[in-house]
């Protein structure tokens, strides 16, 4: 089924039909790109004939997904193989193939522009061969998600794919894969992501492209990490390296044992690739692989700001509707979050119940969370800088473990013997200075996790707590200092940090747009 697809990819289709019948072993795959004349026909069969390699330097310049020519001569042998085809203005052919990849049938036949390639009778001379294949179910899935990557790395293409000649999967076209993966994961919609496509130079010089799609954490999470994908010119491949970067950019954004929804797609020149570590061109050697992780951590922050170019402005946010109606049959308004914005014009309006902050920008109303956008900007800077500050008067803890003991060590704090199982902590975390439960939070860092746990921890007990009255000015500079974070979207925990309802939105709920008379009546 891959090796199919590719050719339709390479032959440039923008439809591709695929008719699967997996209990009589047939597959079968149309595609309305160029097609083959009938001397190509005869020839495409045999091994390496439609091989893109005429050279050994064409190996540094692969542009095609296929380029062994191995393909249709490898299932010749396995199946029964018949390709009908039509090359511009030439007649269609249709043409059957021996075991061999040598032809043994060739006819005139009226089609369209384009390829038809049927398999039937799949591995029938191998019984042993079919008896180790996967259960059919678990094949349709690998079917499916093979389908679902190529429609996301080339989103001009329609499918349509049956099975046993029923309708079983149609994908429709969009100029950018954010406008075909909300078509395969069902509960995203297209406002839950963002999108954006930086251009680059590499360090070789190069001109290269990174175009990347992101679920807003505060929005969308996965309990496995099965919408982590990435492609490289068109394929999509595996990559430890960059999928440790994905996951590296995602920390502190989505809530613990959640994975993010991430598509990145690079376009590199062919150079800076190595397509020969995987026989299925699954995995890949990449050139300047560390400055391709540092560009992929940037992009991604950079999407998970509150920009609006990512997304477009016309772009619905459902929920808000659904809020809202939930809202009215219940008598509470309830506000769910549209849009975002590259530093908003946010005015602090008031605080609800002492937690919430009400804010107001040109195109509607936001609510702020205070503990967590406060837990967010603390912890940001205690990323950037961990400062440890000596004590005036040392704080004696009691019955620590030896372990705890150099949880306290690692973190740069200063511990010395106390008498009998008591230890004088002589330097904390300046947050945490003035604190009156710093003893209870020296032993909530004492318990364990790596540094990012330790900030964190120290970020939540420092941040504002909800309850606490704040001032206009306070509340303010509070959404001032939020707004310059890095990821404003989720506290470090993967919470969402805010609400927010558009304008629109609310003339919607209200029915502004009706006319007088109709409301009236009249």
């Amino acid at each position: 089924m891959r090796e199919l697809v590719e050719n339709a990819i390479d032959a440039g289709a923008d439809r591709i039909t695929i008719d699967i019948s997996p209990q009589n072993w047939r597959i079968q795959v149309s595609d309305n790109g160029r097609g083959m004349s009938r001397e190509d026909l005869q020839l495409c069969s045999y091994a390496h004939s439609t091989s893109k390699i005429r050279q050994r330097d064409d190996l540094w310049q692969i542009t095609s997904l296929g380029f062994r020519g191995e393909a249709l001569h490898s299932i010749a042998q396995v199946a029964r193989l018949r390709v009908a085809s039509r090359h511009d203005d030439d007649l269609g052919c249709y043409c059957l193939y021996n075991h061999q990849g040598e032809p043994d049938n060739l006819e005139t036949i009226p089609i369209a522009i384009g390829t038809i390639v049927t398999v039937e009778n799949l591995f029938a001379n191998f019984p042993v061969r079919r008896q180790a294949l996967p259960s059919i179910n678990k094949q349709l899935k690998d079917i499916q998600t093979l389908i679902h990557n190529f429609a996301l790395c080339h989103p001009q293409i329609t499918w349509q794919v049956f099975q046993d000649h029923q309708d079983w999967l149609r994908i429709s076209p969009g100029k950018d894969a954010s406008q075909i993966l909300p078509q395969l994961v069902k509960s995203l919609h297209f406002n839950d992501l963002a999108a954006l496509k930086l251009d680059l130079t590499t360090p070789d010089a190069e001109s290269a492209q990174i175009e990347l799609v992101i679920g807003l954490p505060d929005r969308i999470s996965r309990h496995q990490p099965d919408w982590v994908k990435i492609a490289v010119n068109g394929r999509m491949v595996r990559s430890s390296e960059l999928e440790q970067a994905i996951f590296q950019a995602f920390a502190r954004t989505v809530p613990k044992d959640r994975y993010p929804v991430c598509f990145l797609h690079l376009h590199l020149n062919p150079r800076s690739i190595d397509w020969n570590r995987h026989p299925a061109k699954a995995e890949i050697y990449l050139h300047n692989l560390v400055f391709w992780q540092e560009q992929i951590i940037s992009a991604i922050d950079k999407a998970l700001g509150l920009n609006p170019e990512h997304i477009p402005e016309k772009a619905q946010n459902q929920r808000v509707s659904q809020i809202l109606k939930a809202a009215e049959e219940k008598g509470t308004y309830i506000i769910g979050e549209k849009s975002r914005k590259n530093r908003l014009e946010l005015k602090a309006l008031a605080q609800i119940h002492q937690t919430y902050i009400v804010a107001e920008h040109p195109n509607g109303l936001w609510l702020v969370e205070q503990h967590i956008a406060h837990e967010r900007v603390l912890y940001e800077r205690l990323e950037d800088n961990w400062e440890i500050v000596p004590l005036d008067t040392p704080i004696i803890l009691n019955q620590l473990t030896t372990r705890q003991i150099e949880q306290l060590q690692r973190l740069g704090l200063e511990v010395a013997s106390f008498g009998d199982r008591s230890w004088a902590i002589r330097s904390i975390p300046v947050l945490l200075k003035e604190r009156e439960d710093r003893a209870d939070a020296l032993l909530e860092l004492s318990l364990g996790g790596d540094l990012q746990t330790a900030q964190v921890a120290t970020a939540c007990r420092s941040a504002i707590r909800n309850g606490t009255a704040l001032s206009l000015e306070e509340m303010q500079n509070l959404l001032d200092d939020w707004q310059n974070t890095r990821n404003p979207r989720t506290c470090p925990h993967g919470r969402p940090i805010y609400l927010s309802l558009e304008e629109t939105s609310l003339a919607r709920f209200f029915r502004r747009h009706w006319v007088i008379g109709k409301s009236h009546g009249i």
